[in-house]
């Protein structure tokens, strides 16, 4: 909660400023996660909750920019009004925020970075004075409820959902408006989850257990009631939790690892999934990634968890190639592909300002080349399991049944398909094949 303010907290004008100028990084085109990691240790987790509401309400902010303002003020003025106005809508996903005369003073404040005229300092205080006075609550409902908002998304994102999802549509974009929920996988090699949940009654922190998904039991998963800083969860620097949404736990569980399998993690990067297949089973692992700088995070991953083995090889490489290859033959392989991201927007609200809709056939192709490579590294009777983060069918369904109409050794077993985001998981999709022959 924002007015959970620690010692070394930034002051809000300084906050606000800083949200401002990350919202015009990410209109420019960058991610919101490379903008937050440049930030010092103290200023990331205020400024990650303003730029994270501004763009989950973005829909309703500029609806009350719109009715308020005759003229498109500049981008850095917009972004800072913005970032203001999420702290007064109030969409039942957060506690209280700050007073009303506080935003006011400290956006008018953070004018001050950039602003040498009055122009924008008198803009910012007339703007949120009216927006202020129109979001409040009638006299006579004190406990109104509040409004929903609905994410934002591009006119061919919503096309999409709208041509896919034709009964449900809205209610996604409703769903991924709201705060994403703190989602715990409890590591089975140190704890049960109920033994788990003890330790965190013992330190006063409220949670509940996520007994399955689409059918598929999840033993390891809490989602807790009141989120609280990974700092306080018992045990989460020696590795007896981590936090994954209760959709992606479905991957390791479809996979079923046993112990002696050779496992291929082939797109790995954070590493969450890897780790669950190693707390799952005693097996032989690859965790192949492409991407540098993601690949050290497999290993700090695998380190907090105690999960390194002689048994386990992270290495960097392209899996639509073979070239990092041994030749030896999987088991097992998990593909979790590069996609649009398109169901993970409670989490990372910064993905529909910068997908394009010519992403979508390049994600696809590349697709494509990695199932059609780690196919051929799967031994005869091998399973592999297709997992995207996608809502898209484009990226699910017709990619496996694209796949399955290529290869006539697959043979697809029970999966969920797609999930819809939820209040226990994000939007994901699963195809399961078993090869049948070489």
């Amino acid at each position: 909660m924002l007015e959970q303010k620690s010692p070394h907290s930034l002051p809000l004008s300084e906050a606000l400023t800083i949200a401002a100028q990350a919202i015009s990084e990410v209109m420019s085109g960058r991610s919101l996660t490379e903008v937050l990691e440049q930030l010092d240790a103290h200023e990331r987790p205020i400024v990650q909750s303003l730029s994270f509401d501004a763009l989950r309400k973005w829909v309703r902010s500029h609806e009350l920019i719109k009715q308020y303002v005759p003229k498109t003020p500049p981008p850095e003025v917009d972004h800072l009004l913005s970032v203001a106005i999420a702290l007064f809508v109030h969409d039942g996903s957060e506690g209280k925020g700050y007073a009303t005369h506080t935003i006011v003073d400290q956006a008018v404040r953070a004018c001050g970075e950039y602003d040498k005229t009055m122009y924008a300092k008198g803009l910012v205080n007339a703007v949120l004075r009216k927006v202020s006075l129109a979001l409040q609550p009638p006299q006579d409902k004190p406990h109104y409820p509040a409004d929903p908002i609905p994410m934002y998304a591009p006119a061919w994102w919503r096309a999409n959902l709208k041509r896919s999802y034709p009964k449900v549509w809205q209610s996604i974009l409703f769903a991924q408006a709201k705060r994403a929920p703190l989602i715990l996988r409890v590591n089975q090699k140190q704890y049960s989850r109920v033994q788990y949940q003890s330790l965190l009654s013992e330190a006063g922190i409220a949670s509940a257990a996520i007994e399955s998904i689409a059918g598929i039991h999840l033993p390891s998963a809490l989602l807790i009631t009141n989120p609280v800083p990974v700092s306080e969860l018992p045990g989460f620097y020696s590795g007896s939790v981590s936090v994954q949404d209760a959709g992606a736990q479905i991957a390791a569980t479809l996979l079923n690892p046993q112990p002696g399998d050779l496992v291929l993690d082939a797109c790995a990067a954070p590493g969450g999934k890897t780790a669950h297949l190693l707390e799952l089973a005693d097996c032989q692992m690859v965790a192949l990634e492409l991407d540098g700088e993601r690949l050290g995070k497999i290993g700090g991953n695998l380190d907090r968890l105690r999960l390194h083995s002689d048994k386990v090889k992270v290495l960097r490489g392209d899996a639509s190639k073979a070239l990092w290859w041994d030749g030896t033959l999987f088991d097992k392989i998990l593909l979790d592909a590069p996609c649009s991201a398109s169901g993970i927007v409670s989490r990372h609200p910064d993905i529909p300002f910068l997908r394009r809709e010519a992403d979508i056939k390049s994600l696809q192709l590349k697709q494509r080349e990695i199932l059609t490579q780690a196919w051929k590294l799967l031994k005869s009777e091998g399973l592999l399991l297709y997992v995207t983060c996608s809502l898209f069918p484009e990226e699910g369904e017709d990619q496996a049944a694209w796949f399955a109409q290529q290869h006539s050794n697959a043979v697809r077993l029970g999966a969920p398909g797609q999930l819809l985001p939820t209040e226990t998981n994000d939007g994901f999709y699963y195809a399961l094949f078993k090869k049948n022959g070489p």
